[in-house]
């Protein structure tokens, strides 16, 4: 044997129906290898194939960027946006006589701006190429011919190799599986980078090639042709053929993609089918869709209203400098002698007036240009990436059990999270732990164990009654029993059942077989401690391990399992002693969401047949034997009784078969299994079908899947918020809600709008098969339903009723249909709670699109599983939870969590923080900017539009890249209006992003008036001042140097006071940011002001000299400053005093020192506009309300 190895002596090539398969006898199976979509032929271990060099090499590349396309790919992503486009625009004429200022003070704001952005998207991208480099070097065996192998890099990987990886090794492609170290060529795989799931998957070879291909010798002279389909994204299918000697059909059970990772496993060999970008996760890997905020896009408009502005303003000073122009010389008198405009160019040439006052159009927009932050973009692109970081270290959304943090995976959506209207919920691991519990089960019509479940006590306070620390469920009496260590899985308690005394019970018989089909109707793999010998289980759900646990803690242990045989060690009710059994498995008959159902097919000790199945209520009592147990209706019973506990049911019956109908069933199932054609999957539930008939029940089972810790407490604060809470689940209507009422959306109070078609009408054509009269009779009785209920609500009126709509997945077909979904719509948005039930994850998608598009509100969906990617990646934000079904969710989502009760911080600390930030922080660009653009405008016009610009060429570069940058970047990373202990105290504080109160029209031109005002003010003030007289002690009077340096020094202080006043919460990096940038500007002034005068021109020794000597400019300087902020401050100090927004309100709180006062809390939660409906918030204050008018009522 090569490298001295011992192939294992494991056979589990029957666990799964598309096990090891023969040659197939069909002709016609193979009839779609060579066509469409079905064209690719490997030639395995046959380097010199022609083939092999016409398919893509092995090398990945994730990047967005090469060196050679990255300036122009970067540059382009730049320009799309229109503002800097037009700054682009503005620099090119900036090279052109018609410049107001020189080409290199307007070209290298821009170069900086763009040179940042492309800097950031250069660093994101190295770091994706340094992984890229990282994969592609990784190293595998690879055959080199004579039976040698010899490691060679992922990325010189050809399709034909054949390749051996050995054990906790990726593999480096789609390949197909030849053989492995055990005999009958499985192999485990762990498939975490694919779909996040952390349990093994079982892979198997062909008989053929898993007998030959034994050690590496064996490969010297081995030939074949695999054909099979073209590359393509589905990682569950896999269609094929493999010539070698016979032709045998391949199946998705050979095929090991690449990322994931061999376990368990010593070695594999395998033939490469697909490389690089062909491979099905390379095929996967498309970019999640593209989001923007609601506060992004409506920036986009207010740019756009500015370039109107800023057009506008230029064609009126372009109209009166065409005027002016013609007008200065008349009759041989000129009117401004200074231009010699009887000896001018162009620009100033009275007789061409018309031409020269479009050319002063250029010039005036270049000039205004100014109106424009040209840092905007970049600054917030700054300050949300600091932001991600704030919510990524936030310790408060760190979950220790897992060691998993919240993660922002993208920083495009920070302000979002502050303005979400709707919360789209699934239930099962987002509410609910998914961590699944083996509770209750109903064995022959006795319904065993005592516990309670969250919802029961729920149900308990609902109704009033005590809730005891045991509840009966049996017909004896309670017997307290001694508390045994928890175990991970199994909650079960009833000593009728426990420490073997299911044996005394009346029915044990069937007590025996109910627990004998939990431990071997599964795909659980068991894994042996060597040490301790303690048996642990590798499930594919947390169901199944629930079950084989339960079995075994109820003395039936599932331990070893082989191709065709599970053991079990269990008590043998005869002797009361433990013995061991051994089951061979003949066949196993998947679960899949179709069937609602798993079989397996089993032959006992003493040659008996027996098909076990388990599977959901829906499919399984339509399978039994008519009259084939006395205990149906008891059966029933308790599954009702289980879904109102909120507890997931499933049925257990089995069935005898003899012999010569299990060998028909066989022949039958083979040819199904055997087949490549596309409905394969259909043909093997064909057959099965035949089989699973005429079953006897045994019973039902009970598994809890506890509630997430702080789910009602969140669920409460979230309402509070006034966020509407809808809930998606795929679970019967009873168990979601339930999960409903233990969770808080629903409550006793609250009227319930149940829509399905369970109408005995629709019932009676359902039993007549009459597809088209029940599509018909189904869409009329959801339109009706609708209607009503609307016609409900609108009657209520906007009274204190609060209403909830639960619909199943059945009607929410034709409530989605084009013509009935908007009054769909107004009814759900009517109502305070929506659970929609039994919805597929497509439904749970369009929903989702039917609530952001008709209610054009901010939504969020939250979700764990595969089933929950469409919702994520429909909705406005889509936040994943790290949770047990896997990181397919966490992958698709723009912010991964780990709990659903991080959602309230998340919200409504995070999320309100990013939405003022970013209002804030954009707000106060436009002031600042268009304080500086008025000023040069008013100059303008009191220089009769000359386009001469009021300040030194460099000064107006660095007013937005130096002087006025940073204050506002700290202020969207910093700002605080209210602390978090604040924000979760008083949760209605989130309703201003609800209403977009800090971001709407009126407050943008509330700073867009600040900014004029203060840029007027600015002008006048100092023109005023500085005008005719004297300026300093010698009597000079000012040049436009002095002048329009002392209005740029206003300026300067002007918008960075502003700032000081503007924040809310100061820390030492503001203080040194805003009062920093004013000494900034001064320390530029000497330094600038110090250099030749052919390069700092008007700026020369002007501070030194001209200004700092002179009281009079620091006193103009004092002067404009007040005056300017004076309305600001006026203006907020009575906006706080007698109109107070949520977060004034909280700060009197605090200021006044009666956060802890709870009357005046609860005053001021009263001002919030949307009132609560669900949380037990909402449930004691109907109680409060129902007591009131109870009072009066006996009063009257």
């Amino acid at each position: 044997m090569a490298n001295g190895r011992r192939r294992r002596k494991l056979h589990l090539s029957k666990i799964y129906t598309f096990k090891c398969v023969k040659p197939s006898a069909e002709e016609d199976d193979q009839s779609q290898i060579g066509g469409p979509g079905f064209s690719r032929v490997v030639y395995c271990n046959d380097p010199d194939s022609v083939v092999v060099h016409s398919y893509a090499n092995n090398y990945v590349k994730t990047t967005k960027y090469t060196p050679g396309t990255f300036i122009p790919k970067a540059l382009f992503e730049q320009f799309r946006r229109v503002a800097n486009f037009f700054f682009l625009l503005t620099g090119i004429l900036a090279f052109t006589p018609l410049a107001p200022y020189s080409s290199g003070s307007a070209i290298v704001p821009l170069i900086f701006v763009i040179g940042v952005s492309m800097a950031k998207e250069g660093i994101e991208d190295r770091r994706r190429k340094q992984q890229d480099i990282e994969v592609n070097n990784r190293k595998v065996k690879v055959h080199q011919g004579n039976g040698y192998f010899e490691y060679r890099q992922w990325r010189h990987l050809s399709v034909g190799d054949i390749v051996k990886v050995e054990k906790d090794e990726f593999f480096p492609a789609d390949i197909l599986l030849l053989s492995s170290s055990y005999e009958d060529g499985i192999c485990y795989v762990e498939t975490m980078n694919l779909d996040g799931e952390t349990n093994l998957k079982l892979k198997q070879a062909l008989e053929v090639t898993s007998s030959l291909l034994v050690e590496d010798s064996n490969f010297e002279h081995f030939k074949a042709i695999i054909r099979c389909e073209d590359p393509n994204a589905n990682l569950y299918s896999f269609v094929g053929t493999m010539d070698l000697e016979a032709q045998y059909a391949l199946s998705p059970q050979q095929l090991l993609l690449r990322d994931s990772k061999l376990r368990n496993t010593d070695y594999v060999y395998g033939a490469v089918v697909f490389t690089g970008h062909d491979t099905k996760v390379m095929q996967n890997a498309t970019d999640p869709p593209s989001k923007r905020s609601r506060i992004e896009r409506k920036m986009d408009y207010v740019i756009y209203f500015m370039f109107s502005m800023l057009f506008l303003i230029s064609f009126i000073g372009s109209i009166f400098f065409g005027i002016s122009t013609r007008d200065d010389l008349k009759n041989g008198v000129m009117k401004r002698w200074y231009l010699r405009p009887d000896d001018s160019t162009v620009y100033f040439d009275p007789k061409r007036a018309v031409l020269a006052s479009f050319l002063h159009f250029l010039t005036a927009l270049m000039l205004y240009s100014y109106f424009i932050p040209i840092s905007l973009y970049v600054s917030i692109e700054i300050g949300k990436l600091l932001q991600t970081r704030f919510i990524n270290q936030d310790i408060h959304m760190y979950y220790e059990e897992a060691d998993k943090p919240a993660q922002a995976r993208t920083s495009n959506l920070n302000e979002e999270l502050g303005q979400v209207d709707t919360i789209l919920s699934d239930k099962t691991g987002t509410l609910t732990s998914n961590s699944m519990e083996f509770v209750k089960c109903s064995v022959a019509g006795t319904a065993y164990g005592r516990g309670i479940t969250d919802v029961e006590r729920a149900m308990a306070k609902r109704k009033g009654s005590p809730i005891a620390d045991e509840m009966i469920n049996g017909d004896d009496g309670v017997e307290l029993v001694e508390e045994t260590p928890h175990i991970r899985g199994f909650n079960f308690k009833d000593e009728r059942i426990t420490n073997g005394n299911w044996v005394n019970e009346p029915r044990s018989e069937t007590i025996q077989k109910f627990f004998q089909l939990l431990a071997i109707c599964h795909t659980v793999i068991p894994e042996v401690d060597e040490e301790t010998g303690e048996v642990s289980y590798e499930a594919e759900s947390p169901d199944e391990a629930a079950f084989v646990i339960a079995a075994r803690e109820l003395g039936f242990e599932f331990y070893k399992r082989t191709q065709t045989t599970v053991s079990l060690h269990m008590l043998d009710p005869l002797s009361g002693k433990k013995v061991d059994r051994l089951y061979k498995i003949l066949n196993v008959l998947e679960f899949n969401s179709t069937r609602k159902r798993m079989s397996v097919i089993i032959q006992t000790e003493e040659g008996k047949f027996l098909l076990l199945s388990k599977g959901a209520d829906s499919v399984m009592f339509t399978r039994l034997a008519k009259d084939g147990t006395d205990f149906e209706e008891k059966t029933r019973e308790h599954v009702n009784e289980y879904a109102d506990a909120g507890l997931r049911t499933l049925i257990l019956a089995y069935r005898e078969l003899d012999e010569e109908e299990y060998t028909e069933f066989n022949e039958k199932f083979s040819e199904a299994r055997n087949s490549v054609s596309a409905d394969r999957d259909t043909l093997i539930d064909q057959v099965a079908e035949t089989v699973e008939k005429d079953l006897i029940l045994l019973g039902a089972t009970a598994v809890e899947d506890k509630l997430q810790t702080g789910v009602p407490e969140c669920i409460d604060k979230l309402a509070q918020a006034g966020i509407k809470i809808w809930v998606l689940t795929g679970d019967k209507m009873e168990t979601a809600i339930n999960i409903g009422y233990a969770c808080s959306l629903l409550r006793q109070e609250m009227k319930q709008i149940i829509i399905n078609l369970e109408t005995p009408d629709i019932k009676a054509l359902e039993k007549s098969g009459d597809k088209e009269a029940i599509t018909k009779a189904s869409k009329e009785s959801v339109v009706l339903q609708i209607t009503q209920a609307n016609a409900r609500l609108a009657s209520s009126g906007a009274g204190s009723e609060a209403y909830a709509l639960i619909i199943d997945g059945n009607s929410l077909v034709y409530a989605l249909e084009d013509d009935i979904k908007t009054s769909f719509l107004k009814l759900a948005v009517g109502c305070a709670s929506v659970i929609c039930c039994r919805s597929s994850p497509k439904q749970k998608a369009l929903v989702t699109r039917l609530v952001k598009e008709g209610s054009k509100r901010t939504t969020l969906a939250i979700g764990d599983g595969a089933n929950d990617v469409g919702m994520l990646q429909e909705a406005d934000i889509g936040v994943g939870i790290s949770g047990a079904e896997g990181m397919q969710a966490v992958m698709a989502s723009d912010i991964a969590i780990a709990q659903f009760r991080f959602m309230e911080r998340l919200l409504l600390v995070h999320g309100h923080w990013c939405y003022r930030r970013i209002s804030s922080m954009i707000c106060y660009f436009f002031y600042k900017n268009i304080t500086f653009g008025v000023t040069m405008f008013l100059y303008e016009a009191f220089t009769s539009f000359s386009g001469e610009p009021a300040y030194n060429d460099w000064y107006l570069s660095l007013y937005n890249v130096l002087f006025t940058s940073l204050p506002p970047i700290a202020l969207g990373v910093l700002d605080q209006d209210v602390s978090a202990r604040f924000c979760l105290k008083f949760p209605l504080l989130y309703q201003e992003g609800i209403q977009n109160m800090l971001f709407g029209w009126r407050r943008i031109f509330i700073w867009m008036l600040n900014g004029v005002y203060s840029g007027v003010i600015i002008f006048f003030f100092c023109a005023k001042a500085l005008g005719e007289t004297g300026f300093n002690s010698q009597g000079k009077t000012v040049g436009f140097e002095i002048f329009g340096t002392t209005m740029y020094t206003c300026v300067v202080w002007v918008v960075n006071c502003q700032m000081a006043l503007f924040i809310q919460h100061f820390t030492l990096i503001q203080h040194v940011l805003i009062w920093g940038s004013i000494a900034a500007w001064h320390l530029f002034l000497v330094i600038y002001g110090a250099i030749s005068p052919t390069l700092s021109t008007t700026a020369y020794k002007v501070f030194v000299e001209a200004l700092a000597p002179t009281p009079k400019f620091w006193i103009v300087t004092l002067f404009v400053v007040i005056s300017a902020l004076v309305p600001y401050f006026a203006y907020s100090a009575i906006q706080m005093r007698f109109f107070p927004m949520y977060h004034n309100m909280i700060q009197w709180i605090r200021l006044e020192g009666r956060a802890e006062d709870p009357e005046y809390a609860a005053m001021i939660r009263q001002r919030s506009i949307r009132p609560t409906t669900v949380g037990f918030t909402a449930r004691v204050a109907a109680r409060i309300n129902r007591a009131t008018k109870e009072r009066l009522q006996n009063h009257r």
